[in-house]
Protein backbone atom coordinates (compact mmCIF):
# COMPACT_ATOMS: atom_id res chain seq x y z
CA UNK A 1 0.00 0.00 0.00
CA UNK A 2 1.31 3.45 -0.54
CA UNK A 3 2.05 6.14 1.36
CA UNK A 4 4.44 8.63 2.23
CA UNK A 5 6.42 10.40 4.63
CA UNK A 6 9.38 12.84 4.21
CA UNK A 7 12.11 12.31 2.46
CA UNK A 8 15.41 10.48 4.25
CA UNK A 9 18.63 11.32 3.37
CA UNK A 10 20.13 9.60 0.57
CA UNK A 11 23.07 8.22 2.38
CA UNK A 12 20.72 6.51 4.28
CA UNK A 13 19.42 4.38 1.49
CA UNK A 14 21.00 1.06 0.69
CA UNK A 15 22.23 0.69 -2.98
CA UNK A 16 20.46 -2.05 -5.02
CA UNK A 17 21.35 -2.11 -8.15
CA UNK A 18 22.79 -4.59 -9.66
CA UNK A 19 26.08 -5.39 -11.92
CA UNK A 20 23.56 -4.92 -15.59
CA UNK A 21 22.93 -1.28 -14.22
CA UNK A 22 26.72 -0.62 -12.95
CA UNK A 23 27.09 1.77 -16.93
CA UNK A 24 24.31 3.77 -15.75
CA UNK A 25 25.84 4.99 -12.80
CA UNK A 26 28.47 7.15 -14.34
CA UNK A 27 25.85 9.40 -15.55
CA UNK A 28 22.76 11.38 -14.95
CA UNK A 29 19.61 9.72 -15.10
CA UNK A 30 16.60 11.69 -15.93
CA UNK A 31 12.83 10.69 -15.43
CA UNK A 32 9.78 13.25 -15.80
CA UNK A 33 6.91 12.53 -13.55
CA UNK A 34 3.33 12.95 -15.26
CA UNK A 35 0.56 12.86 -12.76
CA UNK A 36 -3.24 12.49 -13.43
CA UNK A 37 -6.18 12.41 -11.56
CA UNK A 38 -6.79 13.19 -7.67
CA UNK A 39 -4.79 14.69 -4.34
CA UNK A 40 -3.80 10.95 -3.40
CA UNK A 41 -1.86 10.54 -6.90
CA UNK A 42 -0.06 13.48 -6.20
CA UNK A 43 1.36 12.26 -3.19
CA UNK A 44 2.20 8.87 -4.53
CA UNK A 45 3.96 10.66 -7.55
CA UNK A 46 6.18 12.77 -4.71
CA UNK A 47 6.67 9.37 -2.73
CA UNK A 48 8.02 8.08 -6.15
CA UNK A 49 10.32 11.32 -7.09
CA UNK A 50 11.23 11.17 -3.34
CA UNK A 51 12.72 7.58 -4.42
CA UNK A 52 14.59 8.46 -7.13
CA UNK A 53 16.06 11.42 -6.09
CA UNK A 54 17.63 9.69 -3.04
CA UNK A 55 18.94 6.73 -5.77
CA UNK A 56 20.56 9.96 -7.88
CA UNK A 57 18.16 10.61 -10.76
CA UNK A 58 17.34 14.00 -11.79
CA UNK A 59 13.72 15.35 -12.33
CA UNK A 60 12.47 16.66 -14.46
CA UNK A 61 9.17 18.32 -15.80
CA UNK A 62 9.29 17.74 -20.10
CA UNK A 63 9.24 14.80 -20.73
CA UNK A 64 10.87 15.27 -24.10
CA UNK A 65 14.53 14.85 -23.36
CA UNK A 66 14.50 12.51 -20.20
CA UNK A 67 15.28 9.16 -20.22
CA UNK A 68 11.64 7.82 -18.78
CA UNK A 69 8.47 9.27 -18.89
CA UNK A 70 6.76 7.30 -15.54
CA UNK A 71 2.71 8.25 -16.09
CA UNK A 72 1.02 8.30 -12.83
CA UNK A 73 -2.21 7.01 -14.32
CA UNK A 74 -5.56 7.35 -12.72
CA UNK A 75 -8.58 4.42 -13.28
CA UNK A 76 -11.83 6.15 -11.86
CA UNK A 77 -13.73 6.82 -14.33
CA UNK A 78 -14.37 6.41 -18.36
CA UNK A 79 -12.80 9.85 -18.89
CA UNK A 80 -9.80 9.66 -16.66
CA UNK A 81 -8.89 6.57 -18.32
CA UNK A 82 -8.82 7.96 -21.74
CA UNK A 83 -6.98 10.69 -20.43
CA UNK A 84 -4.16 8.42 -19.14
CA UNK A 85 -4.15 6.38 -22.53
CA UNK A 86 -3.91 9.39 -24.03
CA UNK A 87 -0.80 10.65 -22.11
CA UNK A 88 0.98 7.50 -22.38
CA UNK A 89 0.63 7.92 -26.17
CA UNK A 90 2.16 11.06 -26.15
CA UNK A 91 5.00 10.09 -24.46
CA UNK A 92 5.51 7.14 -26.42
CA UNK A 93 5.25 9.52 -29.62
CA UNK A 94 7.79 11.52 -28.09
CA UNK A 95 9.75 8.12 -27.96
CA UNK A 96 9.25 7.32 -31.44
CA UNK A 97 10.93 10.39 -32.44
CA UNK A 98 13.55 10.09 -30.40
CA UNK A 99 13.23 12.10 -27.63
CA UNK A 100 12.64 9.94 -24.64
CA UNK A 101 13.68 6.36 -24.10
CA UNK A 102 11.53 4.61 -21.88
CA UNK A 103 7.64 5.15 -21.14
CA UNK A 104 6.21 3.25 -17.78
CA UNK A 105 2.82 3.44 -16.63
CA UNK A 106 2.08 3.36 -13.10
CA UNK A 107 -0.73 4.28 -10.70
CA UNK A 108 -4.18 3.10 -10.42
CA UNK A 109 -5.36 2.54 -13.97
CA UNK A 110 -1.63 0.46 -13.96
CA UNK A 111 -2.68 -1.21 -10.88
CA UNK A 112 -6.48 -1.68 -11.68
CA UNK A 113 -5.90 -3.10 -14.92
CA UNK A 114 -2.35 -4.50 -15.55
CA UNK A 115 -1.79 -7.14 -18.32
CA UNK A 116 -4.92 -5.78 -19.90
CA UNK A 117 -3.41 -2.48 -20.40
CA UNK A 118 -0.12 -3.84 -21.96
CA UNK A 119 -2.03 -5.12 -24.38
CA UNK A 120 -4.42 -2.59 -25.58
CA UNK A 121 -0.94 -0.31 -25.32
CA UNK A 122 2.34 -2.58 -26.07
CA UNK A 123 3.63 1.05 -27.04
CA UNK A 124 4.67 1.10 -23.15
CA UNK A 125 7.61 -0.27 -21.47
CA UNK A 126 6.44 -1.52 -18.54
CA UNK A 127 2.82 -1.58 -16.42
CA UNK A 128 4.08 -1.23 -12.89
CA UNK A 129 1.61 -1.72 -9.74
CA UNK A 130 1.99 0.01 -6.64
CA UNK A 131 3.93 -3.14 -4.68
CA UNK A 132 7.03 -2.19 -7.54
CA UNK A 133 7.20 1.57 -5.79
CA UNK A 134 9.57 0.73 -3.35
CA UNK A 135 12.06 -0.69 -5.69
CA UNK A 136 11.28 2.07 -8.71
CA UNK A 137 14.62 2.43 -9.41
CA UNK A 138 15.89 -1.10 -9.37
CA UNK A 139 13.08 -1.09 -11.81
CA UNK A 140 13.70 1.83 -14.10
CA UNK A 141 17.62 1.14 -14.50
CA UNK A 142 16.42 -2.45 -15.43
CA UNK A 143 14.83 -0.93 -18.24
CA UNK A 144 17.49 1.71 -19.36
CA UNK A 145 19.88 -1.10 -19.46
CA UNK A 146 17.88 -3.35 -22.13
CA UNK A 147 16.00 -5.40 -19.55
CA UNK A 148 12.55 -5.74 -19.60
CA UNK A 149 10.16 -6.17 -16.57
CA UNK A 150 7.29 -8.62 -15.90
CA UNK A 151 3.89 -6.69 -16.48
CA UNK A 152 1.88 -6.50 -12.85
CA UNK A 153 -1.03 -8.82 -12.89
CA UNK A 154 -3.86 -7.08 -11.27
CA UNK A 155 -5.63 -9.00 -7.77
CA UNK A 156 -8.06 -7.77 -5.27
CA UNK A 157 -6.05 -6.04 -2.63
CA UNK A 158 -8.47 -6.68 0.12
CA UNK A 159 -7.64 -9.94 0.53
CA UNK A 160 -3.95 -9.02 1.05
CA UNK A 161 -4.58 -7.52 4.23
CA UNK A 162 -6.37 -8.79 7.46
CA UNK A 163 -9.89 -8.80 7.74
CA UNK A 164 -9.96 -7.07 10.95
CA UNK A 165 -8.95 -3.68 10.86
CA UNK A 166 -7.64 -3.90 14.31
CA UNK A 167 -4.87 -6.63 12.87
CA UNK A 168 -4.22 -4.28 10.00
CA UNK A 169 -2.82 -1.57 12.67
CA UNK A 170 -1.01 -3.82 14.62
CA UNK A 171 0.67 -5.62 11.44
CA UNK A 172 1.43 -1.77 9.79
CA UNK A 173 3.10 -0.93 13.25
CA UNK A 174 4.96 -4.47 13.33
CA UNK A 175 6.31 -3.23 9.32
CA UNK A 176 7.17 0.05 10.25
CA UNK A 177 9.09 -0.89 13.08
CA UNK A 178 11.22 -3.04 11.43
CA UNK A 179 12.92 -0.04 10.05
CA UNK A 180 10.85 0.63 6.77
CA UNK A 181 12.33 4.17 5.01
CA UNK A 182 9.67 6.11 3.03
CA UNK A 183 10.71 8.77 1.13
CA UNK A 184 8.67 11.99 -0.37
CA UNK A 185 10.10 15.19 -2.41
CA UNK A 186 8.31 17.90 -3.41
CA UNK A 187 7.34 18.43 -7.19
CA UNK A 188 6.57 22.24 -6.93
CA UNK A 189 6.56 25.32 -4.79
CA UNK A 190 2.90 25.73 -3.95
CA UNK A 191 1.74 26.66 -0.72
CA UNK A 192 -0.63 23.61 -0.46
CA UNK A 193 0.44 20.56 -0.01
CA UNK A 194 -1.48 17.13 0.25
CA UNK A 195 -0.67 15.05 3.37
CA UNK A 196 -2.06 11.41 2.85
CA UNK A 197 -3.33 10.41 6.40
CA UNK A 198 -5.06 6.65 5.36
CA UNK A 199 -4.92 4.27 2.50
CA UNK A 200 -8.18 2.17 1.00
CA UNK A 201 -11.60 2.05 1.69
CA UNK A 202 -13.76 -0.71 3.78
CA UNK A 203 -16.73 0.45 2.30
CA UNK A 204 -18.58 -1.43 -0.62
CA UNK A 205 -20.58 1.04 -2.31
CA UNK A 206 -21.99 -0.96 -5.19
CA UNK A 207 -20.90 1.67 -7.95
CA UNK A 208 -17.05 1.82 -6.72
CA UNK A 209 -14.55 0.07 -7.88
CA UNK A 210 -11.34 1.41 -5.74
CA UNK A 211 -11.49 -0.91 -2.47
CA UNK A 212 -10.56 -3.62 -5.16
CA UNK A 213 -7.39 -1.34 -6.43
CA UNK A 214 -6.43 0.36 -3.47
CA UNK A 215 -7.05 -2.19 -0.89
CA UNK A 216 -8.73 -2.41 2.61
CA UNK A 217 -8.45 0.81 4.88
CA UNK A 218 -5.26 1.38 6.92
CA UNK A 219 -4.22 4.49 9.03
CA UNK A 220 -1.29 5.69 8.87
CA UNK A 221 -0.02 6.54 12.11
CA UNK A 222 0.11 10.37 14.18
CA UNK A 223 3.90 10.07 14.37
CA UNK A 224 3.86 9.73 10.99
CA UNK A 225 1.96 11.87 9.57
CA UNK A 226 2.75 14.72 11.53
CA UNK A 227 6.30 14.19 11.22
CA UNK A 228 5.64 14.89 7.37
CA UNK A 229 3.51 17.82 8.14
CA UNK A 230 6.93 19.40 9.73
CA UNK A 231 8.52 18.34 6.95
CA UNK A 232 6.11 20.03 4.29
CA UNK A 233 6.26 23.30 6.43
CA UNK A 234 9.84 23.02 6.37
CA UNK A 235 9.34 23.33 2.60
CA UNK A 236 7.59 26.14 2.71
CA UNK A 237 3.85 24.45 2.44
CA UNK A 238 1.33 26.10 5.35
CA UNK A 239 -2.01 24.82 4.08
CA UNK A 240 -2.08 20.84 4.57
CA UNK A 241 -4.84 19.02 2.33
CA UNK A 242 -5.50 16.17 4.34
CA UNK A 243 -6.53 13.26 2.12
CA UNK A 244 -7.19 9.54 1.76
CA UNK A 245 -10.17 7.35 0.60
CA UNK A 246 -12.17 7.75 3.56
CA UNK A 247 -10.46 10.25 5.96
CA UNK A 248 -14.21 9.49 8.80
CA UNK A 249 -12.61 6.13 9.30
CA UNK A 250 -9.29 7.88 10.33
CA UNK A 251 -8.11 5.64 13.43
CA UNK A 252 -10.37 2.52 13.19
CA UNK A 253 -7.38 0.27 12.05
CA UNK A 254 -5.35 1.94 15.33
CA UNK A 255 -7.80 1.10 17.95
CA UNK A 256 -9.45 4.50 18.10
CA UNK A 257 -11.83 5.74 16.17
CA UNK A 258 -11.40 9.64 17.81
CA UNK A 259 -8.00 10.05 16.88
CA UNK A 260 -8.52 12.44 14.55
CA UNK A 261 -9.84 14.43 16.46
CA UNK A 262 -6.61 14.34 18.17
CA UNK A 263 -4.60 14.46 15.58
CA UNK A 264 -5.84 17.99 14.29
CA UNK A 265 -4.45 20.19 17.04
CA UNK A 266 -1.09 18.16 16.79
CA UNK A 267 -1.17 19.40 13.09
CA UNK A 268 -2.37 23.11 14.25
CA UNK A 269 0.60 23.20 16.82
CA UNK A 270 3.35 22.95 13.69
CA UNK A 271 5.54 25.88 13.01
CA UNK A 272 4.30 27.24 9.38
CA UNK A 273 0.79 25.57 8.81
CA UNK A 274 -1.42 28.36 8.61
CA UNK A 275 -4.34 26.21 7.72
CA UNK A 276 -5.96 22.72 7.59
CA UNK A 277 -8.23 21.06 5.20
CA UNK A 278 -10.05 17.74 5.47
CA UNK A 279 -11.13 15.94 2.67
CA UNK A 280 -13.83 12.96 1.31
CA UNK A 281 -16.22 12.93 4.51
CA UNK A 282 -18.70 10.19 4.43
CA UNK A 283 -22.41 11.84 5.67
CA UNK A 284 -22.74 8.58 7.64
CA UNK A 285 -19.37 8.84 9.72
CA UNK A 286 -19.54 12.43 10.82
CA UNK A 287 -19.82 11.86 14.53
CA UNK A 288 -20.71 14.99 16.52
CA UNK A 289 -16.98 14.83 18.46
CA UNK A 290 -15.53 15.26 14.92
CA UNK A 291 -17.74 17.80 13.68
CA UNK A 292 -17.16 20.21 16.93
CA UNK A 293 -13.50 19.14 16.61
CA UNK A 294 -13.26 20.73 13.31
CA UNK A 295 -14.56 23.75 13.93
CA UNK A 296 -13.09 23.92 17.17
CA UNK A 297 -9.01 23.45 16.20
CA UNK A 298 -7.43 26.46 15.22
CA UNK A 299 -6.38 26.99 11.71
CA UNK A 300 -8.80 24.05 10.49
CA UNK A 301 -11.25 25.44 7.70
CA UNK A 302 -14.42 25.13 8.08
CA UNK A 303 -14.77 23.39 4.95
CA UNK A 304 -16.96 20.16 4.62
CA UNK A 305 -16.24 18.04 1.34
CA UNK A 306 -19.02 15.47 2.20
CA UNK A 307 -19.92 12.34 -0.39
CA UNK A 308 -23.06 12.46 -0.59
CA UNK A 309 -23.65 10.61 -4.00
CA UNK A 310 -27.83 11.16 -4.07
CA UNK A 311 -30.48 12.12 -1.95
CA UNK A 312 -32.70 9.41 -2.34
CA UNK A 313 -32.68 7.30 0.61
CA UNK A 314 -34.43 4.05 -1.66
CA UNK A 315 -31.48 4.61 -4.38
CA UNK A 316 -28.72 4.99 -1.91
CA UNK A 317 -29.99 1.59 -0.21
CA UNK A 318 -29.28 0.06 -3.54
CA UNK A 319 -25.83 2.41 -3.89
CA UNK A 320 -24.97 0.48 -0.26
CA UNK A 321 -24.91 3.77 1.30
CA UNK A 322 -26.99 5.00 4.37
CA UNK A 323 -28.74 8.19 4.47
CA UNK A 324 -31.47 10.34 2.71
CA UNK A 325 -32.35 13.81 1.83
CA UNK A 326 -33.96 14.87 5.02
CA UNK A 327 -30.90 13.54 7.29
CA UNK A 328 -28.35 15.21 4.89
CA UNK A 329 -30.27 18.32 5.31
CA UNK A 330 -29.99 17.97 9.17
CA UNK A 331 -26.36 17.63 8.76
CA UNK A 332 -26.28 20.44 6.75
CA UNK A 333 -28.09 22.32 9.64
CA UNK A 334 -25.44 21.30 11.61
CA UNK A 335 -22.82 22.64 9.96
CA UNK A 336 -24.35 26.32 9.21
CA UNK A 337 -25.45 26.46 12.87
CA UNK A 338 -21.57 26.21 14.53
CA UNK A 339 -19.92 27.71 11.29
CA UNK A 340 -22.23 29.89 9.45
CA UNK A 341 -19.49 30.85 6.77
CA UNK A 342 -18.50 27.04 5.66
CA UNK A 343 -17.70 25.99 2.46
CA UNK A 344 -19.36 23.45 1.58
CA UNK A 345 -18.92 20.86 -1.73
CA UNK A 346 -20.22 17.49 -2.74
CA UNK A 347 -20.91 14.75 -5.79
CA UNK A 348 -24.10 13.18 -7.33
CA UNK A 349 -24.46 10.26 -9.48
CA UNK A 350 -27.98 10.29 -12.10
CA UNK A 351 -28.67 7.82 -13.67
CA UNK A 352 -28.08 4.79 -11.46
CA UNK A 353 -29.69 1.67 -12.11
CA UNK A 354 -33.30 1.42 -11.30
CA UNK A 355 -33.35 5.27 -10.79
CA UNK A 356 -37.01 6.43 -11.03
CA UNK A 357 -38.44 9.74 -11.91
CA UNK A 358 -39.29 10.29 -8.18
CA UNK A 359 -35.66 9.43 -7.13
CA UNK A 360 -34.01 11.70 -9.58
CA UNK A 361 -36.86 14.76 -8.36
CA UNK A 362 -35.78 13.86 -5.08
CA UNK A 363 -32.18 14.56 -6.01
CA UNK A 364 -33.21 18.12 -7.44
CA UNK A 365 -34.90 19.21 -4.43
CA UNK A 366 -31.86 18.49 -2.62
CA UNK A 367 -29.34 20.17 -4.67
CA UNK A 368 -31.90 22.97 -4.46
CA UNK A 369 -32.10 22.94 -1.30
CA UNK A 370 -28.87 22.21 0.25
CA UNK A 371 -27.22 25.31 -0.71
CA UNK A 372 -23.47 24.01 -1.42
CA UNK A 373 -20.20 25.66 -2.65
CA UNK A 374 -20.11 23.52 -4.82
CA UNK A 375 -21.15 20.11 -6.57
CA UNK A 376 -19.91 17.71 -9.42
CA UNK A 377 -22.25 15.86 -11.10
CA UNK A 378 -21.34 12.27 -12.75
CA UNK A 379 -23.40 10.04 -15.44
CA UNK A 380 -23.56 6.74 -14.05
CA UNK A 381 -21.24 3.77 -16.10
CA UNK A 382 -20.80 0.22 -15.19
CA UNK A 383 -17.53 -0.15 -13.60
CA UNK A 384 -15.18 -3.34 -14.06
CA UNK A 385 -15.69 -5.44 -11.42
CA UNK A 386 -18.68 -3.57 -9.40
CA UNK A 387 -21.94 -4.91 -8.16
CA UNK A 388 -23.89 -1.90 -10.02
CA UNK A 389 -22.69 -3.58 -13.12
CA UNK A 390 -24.52 -6.43 -13.05
CA UNK A 391 -27.69 -5.08 -11.86
CA UNK A 392 -30.94 -5.07 -13.86
CA UNK A 393 -33.14 -2.07 -14.50
CA UNK A 394 -30.12 -0.08 -16.49
CA UNK A 395 -31.73 3.33 -17.06
CA UNK A 396 -31.05 4.00 -21.22
CA UNK A 397 -28.37 6.43 -22.00
CA UNK A 398 -30.04 8.99 -23.52
CA UNK A 399 -32.51 9.44 -20.09
CA UNK A 400 -28.88 9.57 -18.21
CA UNK A 401 -27.85 12.19 -20.79
CA UNK A 402 -30.92 14.41 -19.79
CA UNK A 403 -30.77 14.07 -16.03
CA UNK A 404 -26.97 14.84 -15.73
CA UNK A 405 -27.79 17.75 -18.02
CA UNK A 406 -30.90 18.92 -15.76
CA UNK A 407 -28.66 17.95 -12.68
CA UNK A 408 -25.32 19.94 -13.69
CA UNK A 409 -27.62 23.50 -14.84
CA UNK A 410 -29.37 23.07 -11.27
CA UNK A 411 -25.85 22.41 -9.80
CA UNK A 412 -24.65 25.59 -11.47
CA UNK A 413 -27.38 27.46 -10.56
CA UNK A 414 -27.33 26.81 -7.11
CA UNK A 415 -23.39 27.21 -6.85
CA UNK A 416 -23.38 30.77 -8.58
CA UNK A 417 -25.97 31.95 -5.85
CA UNK A 418 -24.00 30.37 -2.80
CA UNK A 419 -21.40 32.22 -4.31
CA UNK A 420 -22.75 35.87 -5.22
CA UNK A 421 -24.60 35.62 -1.43
CA UNK A 422 -20.57 35.66 -0.21
CA UNK A 423 -20.38 39.52 -1.89
CA UNK A 424 -19.79 41.81 1.29
CA UNK A 425 -18.20 38.66 3.27
CA UNK A 426 -14.88 39.11 4.30
CA UNK A 427 -12.21 36.24 4.14
CA UNK A 428 -8.49 35.65 3.92
CA UNK A 429 -6.87 34.78 0.90
CA UNK A 430 -4.11 32.60 0.14
CA UNK A 431 -2.09 33.74 -2.82
CA UNK A 432 -1.62 31.09 -5.23
CA UNK A 433 -0.27 32.55 -8.33
CA UNK A 434 0.38 35.89 -9.88
CA UNK A 435 0.40 36.49 -13.58
CA UNK A 436 0.41 40.09 -14.59
CA UNK A 437 -1.94 42.00 -12.83
CA UNK A 438 -4.29 38.82 -12.19
CA UNK A 439 -3.82 37.67 -8.54
CA UNK A 440 -5.74 34.02 -7.84
CA UNK A 441 -5.98 32.40 -4.84
CA UNK A 442 -8.73 30.35 -2.49
CA UNK A 443 -10.62 31.89 0.53
CA UNK A 444 -10.74 29.12 3.33
CA UNK A 445 -14.33 27.52 2.25
CA UNK A 446 -12.85 26.77 -1.71
CA UNK A 447 -11.03 23.47 -1.40
CA UNK A 448 -7.68 22.96 -4.47
CA UNK A 449 -8.52 22.51 -7.92
CA UNK A 450 -12.24 21.31 -7.62
CA UNK A 451 -13.80 24.70 -6.60
CA UNK A 452 -14.01 28.04 -7.21
CA UNK A 453 -11.28 30.38 -6.70
CA UNK A 454 -11.05 34.20 -5.53
CA UNK A 455 -9.65 36.84 -8.03
CA UNK A 456 -8.05 40.30 -6.34
CA UNK A 457 -8.83 43.71 -7.59
CA UNK A 458 -5.83 45.36 -7.78
CA UNK A 459 -4.49 48.03 -9.63
CA UNK A 460 -2.47 48.04 -12.83
CA UNK A 461 1.38 47.40 -11.76
CA UNK A 462 0.66 46.98 -8.43
CA UNK A 463 1.28 42.90 -8.49
CA UNK A 464 4.88 42.39 -8.27
CA UNK A 465 5.54 44.72 -5.33
CA UNK A 466 2.95 44.41 -3.37
CA UNK A 467 2.17 40.59 -3.37
CA UNK A 468 3.62 37.44 -3.22
CA UNK A 469 2.41 33.33 -3.69
CA UNK A 470 2.08 31.78 -0.39
CA UNK A 471 1.02 35.24 1.44
CA UNK A 472 -2.51 35.24 3.11
CA UNK A 473 -4.74 38.60 2.46
CA UNK A 474 -7.88 40.23 4.65
CA UNK A 475 -10.16 40.89 1.78
CA UNK A 476 -13.42 41.67 1.16
CA UNK A 477 -15.89 39.79 -1.48
CA UNK A 478 -17.12 42.54 -4.13
CA UNK A 479 -18.66 40.42 -6.97
CA UNK A 480 -18.91 36.53 -8.59
CA UNK A 481 -18.75 35.76 -11.65
CA UNK A 482 -19.93 31.72 -11.59
CA UNK A 483 -18.56 30.10 -8.52
CA UNK A 484 -15.54 32.28 -8.59
CA UNK A 485 -15.17 35.88 -5.93
CA UNK A 486 -13.82 38.85 -6.68
CA UNK A 487 -12.25 40.58 -3.64
CA UNK A 488 -10.41 43.86 -2.83
CA UNK A 489 -7.86 43.85 0.42
CA UNK A 490 -8.77 45.43 3.23
CA UNK A 491 -6.81 47.84 5.09
CA UNK A 492 -4.33 44.94 6.95
CA UNK A 493 -2.94 41.83 5.84
CA UNK A 494 -1.16 38.71 6.93
CA UNK A 495 2.26 37.19 6.15
CA UNK A 496 3.16 34.19 4.62
CA UNK A 497 2.15 32.15 7.49
CA UNK A 498 1.01 32.30 10.93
Amino acid sequence: MVSAVPHINSSNVVETLSSTHSELLGRKRTAALVTLGCARNDVDSEELAGRLAADGWVLTEDSAGADIALINTCGFIESAKKDSIDTLLQAHQLKADGQLRAVVAVGCMAERYGEELAKALPEADAILGFDSYSSISERLNRILAGGSIPTHKPQDRRALLPISPLERGLDRQARNGQGARLYRKRLDHAPMAPLKIASGCDRRCSFCAIPSFRGSFLSRTPDEIVAEARWLAAEGVSELFLVSENTTSYGKDLGDLRLLERLLPDLAAIDGVARIRLSYLQPAEIRPSLLQAMIATEKVVPYFDISFQHASGSLLRRMRRFGDSEKFLHLLTQVRALAPEAGIRSNFIVGFPGESEAEFDELLEFISASKLDAIGVFPYSDEDGTEAASLSEKVDADLIADRYRQASSLAEEVVNQRAESRVGEEITLLVESIENDLVEGRAAHQGPEVDGVTYLEVSEGACDSSHQVGQYLDVVVVASDGADLIARPLTHSRGEAE
